[in-house]
């Protein structure tokens, strides 16, 4: 089964500014991680319930799953829900970020 991807307006503007936070320090790393995070995004059509639940998860009415994309200090979350055949990608949000709240 093919899953169909929907980015939220929230979840692109996270990505936008962790990509403006690495392009600071590193231009040419910001673009690979940039297009390294579309990648990983994308990965979700084919088999998202992989993906294991988000430590928050139980505190929401939705199933939030999550995909973990980077190394080391650089590791991002990718919180999504998946809805038949449809995947939203909620929020991009640094690792050492608080986790969500409802």
């Amino acid at each position: 089964m093919e899953y169909h991807i929907e980015v939220t307006a929230k979840a692109k503007a996270e990505a936008e500014e962790a990509y403006l936070w690495i392009y600071r320090n590193s231009p040419a790393n910001a673009v690979k991680w940039y297009n390294g995070l579309d990648d990983a995004i994308q990965s979700l059509s084919r088999y998202p319930t992989m993906c294991p639940l988000a430590p928050e998860h139980a505190s929401f009415k939705q199933e939030i799953r999550q995909l973990l994309y980077g190394k080391r200090s650089g590791v991002y979350r990718i919180l999504f829900t998946i809805e038949g055949d449809l995947v939203t990608v909620l929020h991009v949000r640094h690792a050492a970020r608080q986790f969500l709240e409802p």
